[in-house]
């Protein structure tokens, strides 16, 4: 096991393919519909690489939760991998837990109520989704140019100090 040592153009490559997971979602959960909506050039650059993938996503049953234990369980916990790719996979499914509970919580929370709240309901929508898609997108952004450096993403806040106590 390497502690912070110097990463490979393996690892590198390994490092990086975890944060599709949330890539991936952000745009499976629709927070991405009003921005991309708006912005065609990014729909092109987003959506035409990752349209096989995202088709592949929705199409069986239960993939993203085979996906995460399968990361969890093989990658994560296997200390014969190197730390630069379980520090890696780890912060890309905690960025994919904080999406979900986003998505709860406009699915069982905020949509039912927004149709009462009134006109401005839309707007309100439309800012949450935007916020969380472009901080999705900053995020994995970041941890991927980082990470294709052979640095580690270490300074988003909170989520890569949690990351640093579950992968030892």
């Amino acid at each position: 096991m390497t502690w912070r040592g110097t990463s490979t153009v393996q690892d590198r490559l390994f490092g990086a393919l975890p944060y599709l997971i949330p890539l991936i979602d952000v745009i499976v959960f629709g927070f991405g519909n009003y921005l991309l909506a708006e912005v065609p050039l990014l729909q092109t650059i987003l959506l035409t690489p990752l349209a096989p993938l995202i088709m592949l996503y929705r199409g069986i049953p239960f993939l993203s939760l085979i996906i995460f234990f399968a990361l969890f369980m093989l990658v994560i916990r296997n200390e014969n991998i190197s730390h630069f790719i379980r520090f890696n996979t780890m912060q890309a499914i905690l960025f994919d837990i904080v999406l979900i509970l986003c998505n709860v919580v406009v699915s069982f929370f905020l949509a039912p109520t927004l149709g009462s709240i009134g006109g401005s309901a839309e707007l309100v929508m439309q800012v949450l989704f935007n916020v969380v898609f472009l901080g999705t997108l900053a995020a994995v952004g970041y941890s991927i140019v980082q990470v294709v450096r052979g640095a580690y993403p270490d300074k988003v806040p909170s989520l890569s100090d949690i990351v640093y106590t579950q992968v030892r």
